[in-house]
């Protein structure tokens, strides 16, 4: 059995692993800092395997050898957004969570598949490699699954579809850079753009963007965990299971689009070796200058962790 751990047993660490488990994908082990936080999630989600009937184990420890040869490490460590900040205000504290977290789960794990979702989400994905030197097709961070699954959101919200019936592509640096491709987000195969007007796409656009700030609006003492959640469990399936399906990942650029050395979302195949292939779709120049200008935005984010 393949087994996944997830480095803080908050909400959205907690809903990856109810998830997993409940798609019987791995055994699961939820650890953290907190005493008795991640234990006590466990054995509640132990208590509904009987009533969802899956069979793999999920457990809780504070102590990374537990975490021992972990096929994928996820990294959902860090302090949440609150109304008013941005992912980059988060840089300070969640760098330092990020360095101790992959050197203890690196050494516990060094052959896993590694998934950052720690915010801001492209720095700390960079960070996290930097620190380990772990094998940048083996780290990714998770952040383009959920913002395209937003987007696909205010799509159906639009046209009235069924969320099966779209495809949707946002890409870029995770926040207010990102970048959507109206021209490839298809519902049952035809673009939104024969489907909706140019100021229907933006405000769905729009919705995306802005759909992370909006839950925290309402929340006001936290971010979103159910979508972040679900989008782990997505890209720990296709990478358990050698699917290649091709999503949204923030994966490592070097010379793909005209990026070079760059950690973004960008359309990868996942597979059991981490990230299969980087796609390449046939942009026109606007669509290739809007997203050069998000890798420059990404860019100005890493000069702030210089600082650190």
């Amino acid at each position: 059995m393949a087994k996944v751990t997830i480095v803080g047993a908050g909400n959205v660490g907690a809903t990856a692993a109810h998830i997993i488990a409940s798609k019987n994908l791995a055994d699961v082990v939820l650890v953290d800092v907190a005493e008795g936080l991640p234990q006590g999630k466990a054995l509640d989600l132990m208590h509904m395997r009987s009533v969802e009937k899956f069979t793999v184990k999920v457990t809780g420890t504070n102590d990374y050898a537990a975490t021992a040869d972990s096929d994928v490490v996820v990294i959902t460590a860090g302090i949440a957004r609150k109304p008013g900040m941005t992912r980059e205000d988060l840089l300070g504290v969640n760098a330092g969570i990020m360095r101790s977290v992959i050197a203890q789960a690196q050494e516990a794990s060094p052959n896993a598949i590694y998934i950052c979702v720690t915010n801001p989400l492209d720095v700390m994905t960079t960070l996290a490699q930097r620190e380990s030197g772990i094998p940048t097709q083996k780290l990714m961070g998770m952040g383009g699954v959920l913002d395209s699954s937003r987007l696909a959101y205010a799509v159906c919200e639009e046209l009235g579809c069924a969320p099966e019936e779209v495809e949707a592509w946002a890409l870029g640096a995770h926040g207010e850079g990102m970048v959507c491709w109206p021209r490839f987000t298809k519902v049952n195969g035809t673009p939104i753009t024969e489907l909706m007007d140019e100021e229907a796409i933006e405000k769905a656009i729009k919705r995306c963007v802005k759909g992370g700030a909006e839950v925290v609006s309402f929340l006001k003492t936290g971010s979103a965990y159910y979508a972040p959640g679900a989008s782990i469990a997505k890209m720990v399936e296709a990478i358990l299971t050698d699917s290649h399906e091709l999503m949204s990942v923030c994966a490592h650029i070097d010379g793909q689009y005209g990026i070079d050395d760059l950690y973004m979302n960008i359309p990868a195949r996942l597979g059991k070796n981490g990230v299969e292939e980087i796609v390449e779709f046939p942009l026109n120049e606007e669509e290739l200058k809007a997203l050069q200008v998000s890798a420059e935005s990404v860019r100005n984010g890493l000069k702030n962790l210089e600082t650190l």
